[in-house]
């Protein structure tokens, strides 16, 4: 292949910036200061060449790849996707480049994915572990790559995570029914192999039990069929619930179908507040009132401690645990009629860690 055929090299660059090999790489790395003039020209014949450096050969030099891997259950659920998504901002704010995977909830394609990762030398993971709290991952393979879960922890592992206030999110939400004047009030709910899921039946438990209330309780439901039959059954019961509690978005929209499809109108017939806010949730009618938990800064603080971890050397104690807070959303489907407004936002529960 001839000279001008082929793609030009750091060769041709430093010959027509006329410096040497070693003073354009250099100039790339911004390891070593050159003088303005020096810099000018390299660029200048970078421009004119329309050259590209080799990143491959970049990254074998100095052992970093500048990727890490993202691994999610689904990008279906917005959750998620919100999540990934602000991952890869802040991965570019570093020049970093992000490879993403999805899990469908199964612990073994989790590894499988973040084993093949590993292998194109991802230089860290953040990753919302499949549903049941137990991993793969947390094998010893990984023991030397840093490790972000957002959303749910991994147990008995030492990575470090950020979740929110998802057992106080649901006293929030509850208890606001309560003040209402509702005294049974129904539980929706994914399935308790989930981190989350758990933690906010816990908060619904704890909050009827201090209002000595009976807690009535549906898990599954995960299609708008389901959800139909669970809820034509609970409100056809003699002492049906006056308040149904959604535990997620997925569930929140199932019973807001299942709730249209029977014609039970909200919040005169039965009142709803959902964990999770969503873009439509505003705009529905009546207007959704929900927990809402900080999805973007969920995502960016993970982040924030990877790359905190990944370019400043952070060697501190693995395991950080960050709890993010949640607020309560009045709106008009709990049978509110004072304007939309945040009912109460707790602080946050560890100091927040920036990195930038």
């Amino acid at each position: 292949m001839s000279a001008m055929n082929r793609p030009p090299r750091m060769s041709d660059v430093a010959k027509l910036a006329g410096v040497g090999t070693m003073t354009v790489s250099r100039v790339l790395s911004g390891s070593v200061k050159v003088s303005e003039e020096t810099a000018r020209r390299v660029f200048d014949a970078i421009a004119t060449l329309n050259y590209r450096p080799n990143e491959v050969a970049r990254a074998l030099r100095d052992q970093r790849s500048h990727q890490i891997g993202v691994i999610v259950p689904n990008l279906v659920d917005p959750f998620f996707a919100i999540c990934a998504q602000t991952v890869s901002v802040v991965a570019k704010e570093h020049a970093y480049s992000v490879i993403i995977a999805t899990a469908d909830e199964d612990p073994d394609i989790e590894y499988n994915e973040a084993s093949r990762m590993l292998r194109r030398q991802v230089e860290g993971f953040v990753i919302i572990p499949a549903a049941g709290g137990v991993s793969r991952i947390a094998g010893s393979e990984f023991s030397r790559t840093p490790v972000v879960t957002l959303d749910r922890p991994i147990e008995s592992s030492s990575f470090d995570s950020v979740v929110v206030e998802n057992k106080f999110g649901s006293q929030l939400g509850v208890n606001h029914l309560i003040q209402h004047g509702h005294r049974r009030i129904a539980f929706f709910g994914l399935s308790r192999n989930l981190y989350t899921i758990r933690a906010r039946f816990e908060g619904y438990r704890e909050a009827l039990k201090k209002a000595n209330l009976k807690p009535e309780f549906y898990f599954g439901n995960g299609t708008q069929t389901e959800m139909v039959a669970t809820i034509r059954s609970v409100l056809d019961s003699k002492s049906a619930p006056t308040a149904f509690y959604c535990s997620n978005n997925l569930i929140t929209r199932n019973a807001i179908h299942a709730l249209a499809y029977l014609k039970v109108r909200v919040p005169e017939s039965v009142a709803l507040v959902g964990f999770d806010d969503f873009e439509t949730a505003n705009i529905l009618n009546p207007p959704l009132t929900v927990v809402r938990q900080p999805i973007t800064d969920l995502a960016r603080m993970g982040a924030n401690i990877l790359f905190s971890r990944l370019l400043n050397n952070d060697r501190t104690e693995r395991g950080k645990h960050i709890v993010l807070p949640v607020e309560l959303i009045l709106r008009e489907s709990c049978g509110t009629h004072q304007k939309p407004s945040i009912v109460r936002k707790r602080e946050l529960a560890e100091s927040v860690l920036h990195t930038k």
